[in-house]
């Protein structure tokens, strides 16, 4: 869900005419990948070059606009997070201490005493127990800035996005314990090395969470025209990374923090959640295989909530695709352009515009009821054709076609709303967008040569 929506963000942004950065990459150290390709039984550098590539594959699909990628293993991230470590250990912020507790390696993330008690000790997240361990490491000082973080999250300088996660998480601060943030070379050895001592790396998210500034050349680079960025999309599970660990980091780098952490939450299937061991995971190349991506990236941007965990299935998947895509768009756009070439319906020059509804809804985040916004206007369209049936007045009264299909004399006719309606589908479909403006903007309106979502089968 992070790329789509980041896709969409991007792509609104763009529309408005703003300027826009998209940056997207993989984390590629920490145990649980190291444990992975042994397991696999290769090299774990041969491990994450094949993920990368089915990685990159899947984002090119999904997320053709995105500015820049990074991989945590590039050699210009490791020099620039070590420079940040540096930084952050010159101006106090870190020091060494022994960390004695709990740890999910699924999370990749230090669990308290009150976390593994409220779990009785399993991850709800992975169902694997937490793991117990006892290591002399570098930790991050949260209590320094604790104080100052919660004021920011409690007055919206940084808005944590919805409203639910922000007050879990500043319940989470209240008691939030200095973060270990790197891991004994004799316990993990696939990490970015901690600066001046070699028997240490540095924790997986110390890492991870740096790519924001370093794929912009931070330090060496002056980065102020694109950080803070725009917005943070994140997983509701790692908000205590993005909004404490991450921001703490910012406090210690007097960088500015992140303006916006919007949360999205977790897709079940058939209402149980996807679990490698029940078998049920559905992968996103599996359904854009299918059904294609624009399916896909339907699907997942209407029937999926922005921010709450939604429930996927694949008869939804087909009821989507096949009463929505096929029967209210796709139809839509078939019957009118097939009207438009039969009564040689003529647009005069028309400049679509985002309605103040939808971009209210866009503006706010809420992506999922700026969707079902536009596909009210697919709605009213196709009543409207059922409710006037030109074909029974085309011949008769053509003032009233012209007017039907064109407004010339004011309002929205059928022409200029399928073209609105296109303009205000580009986020989210944006392959099916620009088909439809093609088609009701040429010279000559005719219908397409094949269906914009033809049959499938379920």
């Amino acid at each position: 869900m992070d790329y789509l929506l980041a896709d969409i963000m991007c792509r609104y942004l763009k529309s408005t005419g703003r300027e826009v950065r998209l940056q997207i990459g993989a984390d590629e150290h920490g145990s649980k990948i190291f444990n992975k390709a042994e397991e696999a039984g290769i090299p774990v550098q041969e491990f994450v070059d094949a993920n990368w590539k089915k990685f990159k594959e899947f984002i090119d699909l999904l997320c053709k606009d995105y500015t820049d990628i990074v991989r945590t293993t590039d050699p210009d991230h490791i020099r620039r997070v070590q420079e940040i470590w540096r930084r952050l250990d010159q101006a106090g912020h870190i020091y060494k201490g022994t960390y004695e507790g709990w740890y999910c390696e699924g999370c990749e993330g230090f669990v308290t005493q009150k976390e593994y008690d409220e779990t009785n000790g399993v991850c709800p997240d992975h169902q694997k127990p937490y793991v117990k361990l006892s290591e002399e490491n570098y930790y991050l000082n949260i209590a320094e800035f604790r104080d100052q973080l919660t004021a920011d999250i409690q007055s919206d300088k940084i808005k944590i996005i919805p409203e639910s996660r922000k007050r879990e998480f500043l319940n989470t601060l209240a008691d939030m314990p200095d973060v270990s943030i790197s891991r004994p070379t004799k316990s993990l050895t696939w990490g970015v090395p901690v600066p001046g001592d070699d028997s240490q790396v540095m924790y997986v998210w110390v890492d991870a969470l740096s790519n924001y500034v370093t794929v912009l050349g931070y330090p060496e680079n002056e980065i102020n025209e694109w950080w803070p960025a725009y917005a943070q999309i994140i997983g509701k599970d790692i908000l205590r990374f993005h909004a404490g660990i991450w921001q703490v980091m910012l406090y210690g780098l007097n960088m500015p923090t992140s303006p916006i952490i919007l949360t999205h939450g977790h897709i079940t299937l058939n209402g149980e959640k996807m679990s490698k061991s029940l078998g049920n995971v559905v992968g996103p190349k599996e359904i854009m295989d299918k059904y294609g991506v624009e399916a896909f990236r339907y699907y997942f941007s209407r029937h999926v909530s922005t921010t709450d965990d939604s429930d996927f299935s694949w008869e939804k998947m087909h009821n989507a695709y096949n009463n929505e895509l096929k029967n209210d768009l796709g139809n839509l756009v078939q019957r009118l352009a097939t009207m438009c070439q039969k009564y040689n319906v003529k647009l005069q020059p028309f400049e679509p515009s985002y309605f103040t509804d939808y971009v209210e809804l866009m503006d706010g985040f809420r992506y999922s009821d700026a969707f079902d916004f536009v596909w009210k206007l697919i709605e009213g369209a196709n009543n409207t054709i059922g409710v006037e049936r030109p074909w029974e007045f085309a011949a008769s009264d053509p003032e009233r076609l012209h007017e039907l299909f064109t407004n010339s004399t004011g309002g929205l006719g059928l022409v200029p709303l399928i073209i609105q309606i296109a303009h205000h589908l580009t986020p989210f479909l944006p392959e099916t967008s620009a088909k439809i403006t093609k088609i009701f903007t040429a010279d000559q309106i005719t219908p397409p040569e094949a269906p914009l979502f033809p049959p499938i089968e379920a």
